[in-house]
Order: C-alpha cells, then sequence, then structure tokens
C-alpha cells in the first residue's frame, strides 16, 4: 500500500470530537439509549436533506458534525435536560466569549457572556 497518503483525521475541528465525547457520555449516563440516538441523528439528516436540486449549493451544507450536535441538542432538550431557549442561550454566549479571547488562548466563559 505505498504511495497512500496518511488516513484523514476522523475530527476535523476540536469542537466536533468534544460532540462525539458528549454524546457518549449521555448515553453512558443513561439518558438515551443508542437507539435513540440513531434515530436523531438520522431524523436530523433526513430533515436538513429536503429536496435536492442540481441549483444546491455544497459548500452551503451542514457538516456531519453539525448534524452530530443539532441532533445531540434536538435530544436533550426532548429529554428535558435543557430547552431550547436555555442551549441557545449558551450558543451565544459562546460564541461572544470567543469573540472577546485572543487567537490561541483557551476560551473562559464569563458571567457577562451570559448577559448576567
Amino acid at each position: 500500500m505505498s504511495g497512500e497518503g496518511p488516513p484523514e483525521p476522523v475530527f476535523r475541528e476540536p469542537w466536533e470530537a468534544q460532540a462525539f465525547a458528549m454524546t457518549v457520555l449521555l448515553h453512558e449516563r443513561g439518558l438515551f439509549t443508542w437507539g435513540e440516538w440513531a434515530q436523531a441523528l438520522g431524523a436530523q439528516i433526513a430533515s436538513a436533506a429536503g429536496p435536492r436540486t442540481a441549483a444546491c449549493d455544497p459548500a452551503a451544507e451542514k457538516s456531519y458534525y453539525q448534524h452530530w450536535l443539532a441532533a445531540l441538542e434536538s435530544l436533550v432538550a426532548a429529554k428535558g435536560v435543557s430547552s431550547a431557549d436555555e442551549l441557545t442561550r449558551y450558543q451565544r454566549a459562546w460564541e461572544h466569549a470567543a469573540h472577546r479571547t485572543p487567537h490561541g488562548q483557551s476560551i473562559d466563559l464569563q458571567p457577562q457572556d451570559l448577559g448576567g
């Protein structure tokens, strides 16, 4: 098998690995079964696909792990662990914290990021 390049990484971005790890941990803690997870992920991908046309822009399509994260958020909200509003609030807080954090430094979520 000479001439082959190195294998592509499983995760292209750190957040993808984190979303994967959160899913595994929540499953291990009994929040949902793998069957429930598979159904949630499949439903997310199917609903996002919608009708396909030749004019679709592949660059505008979500990555697999964007679907993964959306399915995880949906399942967590459906299980009553968090609400969609709370998840949106934390997403905005994270974006605010990331915006104020210099490149290359760890993001530190502060109370002011949550608006409180």
